[in-house]
């Protein structure tokens, strides 16, 4: 499974920017699905059930390919990753979305590629040029910049509950990418998912609703989005892509996830989208490429 890919023609680095942005395509939906799903579900059960049910579907998918189990070595990064991507961050952003909307969620995403990068220096050896700094802290200066002048004391809670989910997530993305080099990308957020398996199943059932009849079907498949897409497939491809073209550098395509996913927000949840968020998203875009260019 590892093996085999329509890519496999173009060098390492390219086929790292093309998974990368397949995995930005799927995560730009996350946010909005989430929005949608927390209206009808509890945040924390949202964040549990989504978990199991990855994690019974990687379950099985390390079954079926027969994949060996991790070395001593690598179960305390596996570890590292569940707390950060499969628990931390989904957990943390569900927990936001009632105090924010999911366009102004959005908007905090445009940190993750500078967080990744850090934690990419800091657990995967890493160092960039200094140039692309420039570029990763001036994209997240727009971001946060945007944000601020929105008034973040509106909904403090919900600032600040995204700002800890992107630190986490950050770290987990790193700490994957790396583990992916020697475990391999699909493997290693299996892997992770099954780790959290232990814990997530059983809360899960104990926090699950007494009467499922009143959830319409929007939420229903906004829960399948986060489950299969944004906690399984959207990481086949994001740990492929950081592994085969750098943490740092594949990391800055996340300056993207806040374009589209503003695009999501007012198309299915008709939320408003301010001319600011526009023009904050399309400058950040510039950074991607200035900050490609100098990542090694």
């Amino acid at each position: 499974m590892e093996r085999t890919s329509p890519l496999g023609s173009l060098d390492s680095s390219t086929q790292g920017w093309i998974n990368g942005f397949i995995g930005v395509l799927i995560f730009s939906g996350s946010l909005p699905a989430t929005r949608l799903a927390v209206m009808e579900f509890d945040p924390v059960f949202l964040t549990l059930i989504r978990a199991t049910i990855a994690a019974v579907l990687g379950l099985l998918g390390l079954w079926l390919f027969k994949q060996k189990r991790p070395t001593r070595r690598q179960w305390g990064p596996l570890v590292i990753v569940s707390l950060g991507v499969v628990i931390g961050f989904p957990l943390l952003t569900a927990l936001a979305l009632q105090y924010v909307t999911s366009a102004h969620s959005i908007v905090f995403i445009g940190l993750l590629p500078l967080a990744t990068a850090l934690f990419g220096v800091l657990r995967g050896g890493e160092r960039p040029r200094p140039v692309f700094w420039l570029f990763s802290i001036l994209g997240s200066a727009l971001v946060m910049g945007y944000a601020v002048a929105q008034g973040l004391s509106a909904a403090p809670a919900g600032d600040l509950l995204m700002l800890l989910a992107v630190l986490v997530c950050g770290l987990g993305y790193a700490e994957g990418a790396t583990l992916s080099r020697s475990l391999g990308g699909w493997q290693v957020i299996c892997w992770a998912l099954v780790v959290s398996l232990p814990v997530v199943l059983p809360l899960s059932l104990v926090l699950a609703p007494s009467d499922f009849t009143g959830i319409s079907l929007p939420a229903w498949l906004s829960l399948a989005y986060v489950a299969l897409f944004s906690m399984l497939i959207g990481f086949v491809f994001w740990y492929r892509g950081l592994a085969q073209g750098g943490i740092a550098a594949v990391g800055q395509l996340q300056l993207l996830q806040p374009f589209f996913g503003l695009a999501l927000a007012a198309g299915l949840l008709h939320e408003q989208v301010s001319l600011g968020m526009v023009l904050v998203t399309v400058t950040v875009i510039g950074c991607v490429a200035g900050a490609k260019r100098f990542a090694r």
